[in-house]
Order: structure tokens, then C-alpha cells, then sequence
């Protein structure tokens, strides 16, 4: 397959000198960055370096918060990548609930990991020097909370979640066409609920003191996965919400979003 790259209003990381904490916490929405593969358009919001709690004291025991710095800036998808461009990219496409602008899913960890590497493979890529791949754990949460400090990117009030995230008995027991809810400050969309979206990282324990650009562990047997999905309870589209499974794993409720780094 030949892709075709296109750059439209080009607003990127770039160099800064300024330390994480004198970062805005909160980017401003309208940073976004248009990307085209071939047909297919995927727009990017840029995340500066900062600092912010990670975890819920209220949540899961495996939520502890702790102090997680990020010193580098990176670009995150505004949209969960739908089957209409995955299929484009890899000429497949093994969602269940089908619809062009529905996010994909029934996707294995591997399967998210291939796409990325496609993508990063482009000629015009390669030149910029970007890498696309999966978020983080921590880079995936920050970008959920976008400053916030509460159970949701919106606050804490799940009786608002509908407004935000298709979930649970909302959902109609099926994903649907990705940005129709509202986004969270950053404008960043199906943050909550529609389908749990891998991260790159091994599932462990967090660590009881503040870390520095945490990947997770060196190795494991299960990979995270963020967000909640249209099948789930609110509690489990919470920000600091986290499962593990195998990645092998394949399930309807199972996606991911594309993450972008610069490696000049």
C-alpha cells in the first residue's frame, strides 16, 4: 500500500527551555494538528511538560496517587482511532460494531502497536522526525485530567458522565462515531467510555514516591488499558481508572488512541 502525507497547520512540540514546572498544566485546546495519511485525517492536541498527581486516594487500591512529573512535551489524538482510518492503514478491520467513524476495536495490544509503526514508517514522518505510538500510563491520565483533579476530566458528578462518555446502559450497548460527546479541556474526545484504550505500558503497582517519566515495568504479563468503554459502570471511566489484561486480548470494547513524539 502507498500513502500519500500531508502536513496542514503545523503546531508542534518544539524546543522550549522552560522546566516542567513552569509549564502550563493545561494547554490551550486550540493547538491542534492536522494529519493526513492518504485519505485519512488525524488531528493531534500538544501536551507541554508538567507536573500532577497520578492515582485517586478515593479509587482502586491499585490507584495510589503520587507525584509524576513529565519532562517532555508530546501530541495525543483528539479522537480514538476509528475503523475507517485503521482500516485505510492496514486494509482491515476486525471491529464488531462496524461503522466508519466508530472507533475500532476488537484489537489486540499488537494490533495498536503495528498501526503506530505503519505510521511512523511514512517518508514524510521519518523526515520530521516524529514517532507515532501508544501513550504511556502516565502520559494518557495527565491528558485525560487536563489540570483537573477530580473523579472525571469534568469534575466529580456522575450524573454529568452522559455528557461526556458513552457508557453502561447509555450506550445502547454499542460504540458509536467518535467526537459526539463532549471534550475535556484540552479537547480531547471519548477520554471517558465508547472503548478502553491500550497503553504502552506493562501493568504494575504504582510506586510510593514521585517518579520522573515513569513507563511502567520492564516486563510483565498483562499491558494497562484507560478510559472505560460503552459496556462499563461510571466508576470505571473515572481518570485514574485502570485495568490490566493480556494483550492478546481481543473484545469489542478494546481500541486505542494514537500518541505522537519527536525524536529530533
Amino acid at each position: 500500500m502507498q500513502f500519500v502525507l500531508l502536513l496542514v497547520a503545523v503546531v508542534g512540540c518544539g524546543n522550549s527551555d522552560t522546566s516542567p514546572d513552569e509549564q502550563a498544566v493545561k494547554p490551550e485546546a486550540d493547538t491542534a494538528e492536522i494529519t493526513t495519511v492518504k485519505n485519512l485525517d488525524m488531528s493531534f492536541v500538544t501536551i507541554p511538560a508538567g507536573t500532577f498527581m497520578m492515582g485517586d486516594a478515593n479509587g482502586e487500591n491499585n490507584e495510589t496517587p503520587h507525584q509524576v512529573t513529565l519532562t517532555k512535551c508530546f501530541e495525543l489524538g483528539v479522537y480514538e482511532v476509528t475503523q475507517e482510518q485503521y482500516e485505510q492503514v492496514m486494509d482491515s478491520n476486525p471491529s464488531h460494531y462496524k461503522g466508519a467513524q466508530n472507533p475500532v476495536e476488537n484489537m489486540r495490544w499488537d494490533d495498536a502497536v503495528e498501526f503506530c509503526r505503519k505510521l511512523s514508517e511514512l517518508p514524510a514522518e521519518q523526515s520530521a522526525g516524529y514517532v507515532h505510538r501508544l501513550p504511556t500510563e502516565a502520559e494518557w491520565e495527565y491528558a485525560c485530567r487536563a489540570g483537573t483533579d477530580t473523579a472525571y476530566s469534568f469534575g466529580d458528578s456522575e450524573s454529568e458522565l452522559g455528557e461526556h462518555a458513552w457508557y453502561g446502559r447509555k450506550s445502547g450497548d454499542t460504540t458509536h462515531p467518535v467526537g459526539r460527546k463532549k471534550p475535556n479541556g484540552l479537547g480531547l474526545y471519548d477520554m471517558h467510555g465508547n472503548v478502553f484504550e491500550w497503553c504502552q505500558d506493562w501493568y504494575g503497582n504504582y510506586p510510593k514516591g514521585s517518579v520522573t517519566d515513569p513507563t511502567g515495568p520492564s516486563s510483565g504479563s498483562n499491558r494497562v488499558l484507560r478510559g472505560g468503554g460503552w459496556f462499563n459502570a461510571a466508576d470505571d471511566c473515572r481518570s485514574a481508572n485502570r485495568i490490566r489484561l493480556d494483550p492478546s486480548s481481543r473484545s469489542g470494547i478494546l481500541g486505542f488512541r494514537v500518541a505522537r513524539s519527536s525524536v529530533k
